[in-house]
């Protein structure tokens, strides 16, 4: 998509540089995901101790066995 953008020369050069990119699309491109997942790691990092999650592991493992036990009866 093409899109017009009044930029910063110095900081667009930089971008391209850091990026080891050769072309501008591709720096600005790789620039801008990189943003995004670390928006997406700060909200995840600010969510920190406010999500409760269940560790339901040793249910699941006995739910296995039991799977594991029903099979091999019928298995004999």
């Amino acid at each position: 998509m093409r899109t017009t953008l009044d930029i910063d020369q110095q900081l667009l050069d930089d971008v391209v540089k850091a990026s080891g990119e050769k072309s501008i699309s591709r720096a600005v491109e790789k620039a801008l995901k990189v943003f995004v997942r670390q928006q997406a790691i700060n909200d995840l990092r600010s969510s920190a101790g406010k999500i409760i999650i269940d560790d339901l592991s040793r249910e699941q493992d006995e739910a296995e066995d039991r799977r594991q036990e029903r099979l091999d009866e019928r298995r004999t």
